[in-house]
């Protein structure tokens, strides 16, 4: 075990299909019949060419997994490997679109299954899950009102919020007003990818829209000085994935990412792996790299997992019983 993996940890940011490890995915597929080898490099890794292509793969990988019981494993496959890297707690963004198409019933179905468990990976493990009920932003409004419908149909202990995630270059924010009404109705907060992609412009349409207290990503806000200066006033709070963007290439290096930079601003921020098997990260790692390239220490990282508990949008006997865990 690395010495980060001691640390423990809070991430808000995390993918659940996005978190299976290729070789999770090719015993799926195994046990199914479906060939996949298209998606995988000839070392094992997912192949990965740019953001487009990610989301093709991430989708073609996600395509296997069909079933409530599928959801089940891969929630304590998932749960086991963030717990071997210090995580204490996790939001993960859960999708409908992915579990059922979004009908309500076969949703109900889903979430049992995963809730179960992570229940049993909280006993196991020490780690605690709730979900964010993600639309998909480039499937189009239509069907991020069924994924709302099923957030507000199942608000509670593992539903905790609401958001929404992919393509950010895909429509404008506002088409999809009916979905966060839906689920402001039913009192569940948001988070919204931004900034990822769509450059600071996307940060500001997002917070006109709907003033969400957390975003996703974010990083692009750096562009727009009066945009970081409303993030800090406002303590609006980002879930910077920082290997992810490098990864990805929307910053080209260590060096030009702004995560320190937004933070000696004042911004709240987090840190998240996002996808991590498709982006050979771990929080382990991402830590491993904050201390090299930023030197962040205990003093860093102790900040950011109590804003990052803090921003939680989980109950609040919840939160308490992370927190001494954090203390531990």
């Amino acid at each position: 075990m690395s010495d980060m993996a001691r640390v423990k940890k809070v991430e808000l940011h995390l993918h659940l299909e996005g978190a299976a490890q290729p070789d999770f995915i090719r015993q799926i597929a195994f046990e199914k019949k479906v060939d996949l080898s298209g998606i995988f490099t000839a070392q094992g890794g997912y192949d990965i060419h740019d953001f487009v292509h990610f989301l093709r793969v991430y989708e073609a990988a996600t395509s296997v997994l069909t079933t409530p019981e599928d959801y089940a494993r891969l929630t304590r496959s998932v749960l086991e490997a963030s717990a071997g890297h210090g995580v204490v707690y996790c939001e993960t963004f859960l999708s409908p679109d992915f579990c059922g198409g979004g009908d309500i019933g076969a949703w109900r179905e889903y979430l049992s299954a995963m809730t179960e468990a992570a229940d049993a990976a909280e006993r196991d493990f020490g780690i605690t899950m709730r979900g964010v009920i993600t639309a998909v932003r480039h499937f189009g409004p239509d069907q991020a009102k069924r994924a709302a419908r099923c957030a507000a149909e199942t608000a509670g202990r593992m539903i905790c919020g609401f958001g929404m995630a992919g393509d950010e270059k895909i429509g404008h924010v506002r088409d999809f007003s009916w979905s966060f009404d839906c689920a402001a109705e039913a009192g569940l907060p948001f988070t919204i990818h931004a900034g990822e992609w769509g450059g600071a412009q996307s940060v500001r349409e997002t917070l006109d829209a709907y003033n969400p207290p957390r975003i996703g990503h974010g990083v692009e806000a750096i562009s727009d000085p009066d945009l970081v200066a409303r993030l800090a006033d406002t303590g609006v709070v980002l879930e910077c994935c920082p290997v992810s963007n490098v990864f990805l290439g929307v910053f080209p290096n260590w060096k030009s990412h702004p995560l320190a930079s937004l933070r000696e601003a004042g911004v709240k921020v987090t840190v998240s792996t996002d996808d991590p098997p498709f982006f050979h990260t771990n929080m382990s790692r991402e830590y491993e790299a904050l201390e090299q390239h930023f030197g962040w220490a205990e003093t860093e990282f102790t900040e950011i997992n109590q804003t990052a508990l803090a921003a939680a949008f989980c109950d609040e006997e919840t939160r308490a019983r992370v927190a001494k865990r954090l203390e531990s």
